[in-house]
């Protein structure tokens, strides 16, 4: 005849040290897609901004460009494939509005990036205290065995 089995003995530390471990990992884990995801949006963020700098900049050439001309020469717009005349204080005043929307959409672009520094910073405070209690509950398991 066998004698009876005996379960293994727990895990040192005792089954709620490793179940409290595992609750700060999955945790932990859940924290740092937050973080990730905030990272792509500052990513986004920061591309978008950089292409309105280049919309910005070609703009601005336009406008000198139009600041060179006078009242003879001809503005031709292009509408899909076709050129069409345009009056000189209408296209200046085109451009004009169009780089006051452009650094309009800048500033919002940059205080929304500040924004998401903000949080992203925050969630990195969030996953080193998580990190230190994951591992402070891993040491202490370990000091006992």
């Amino acid at each position: 005849m066998c004698p009876p089995r005996s379960n293994p003995p727990p895990p040192a530390g005792g089954p709620d040290r490793t179940l409290m471990a595992d609750l700060i990992q999955k945790k932990l884990q859940g924290e740092l897609e937050k973080y990730q995801q905030l990272q792509k949006d500052l990513s986004k963020s920061m591309a978008a901004r950089q292409k309105l700098e280049a919309q910005l900049t070609e703009n601005n050439i336009v406008k000198e460009e139009l600041g060179l001309l006078d009242a003879t020469n001809t503005v031709y717009k292009l509408i899909g494939p076709v050129l069409v005349k345009q009056d000189m204080d209408e296209a200046k005043a085109t451009v004009s509005k169009r780089l006051d929307y452009i650094a309009g959409e800048i500033k919002r672009y940059e205080l929304q990036m500040q924004e998401s520094e903000k949080k992203a910073e925050q969630q990195r405070e969030v996953l080193a205290r998580l990190q230190q209690d994951y591992q402070r509950s891993q040491g202490k398991g370990a000091a006992k065995a």
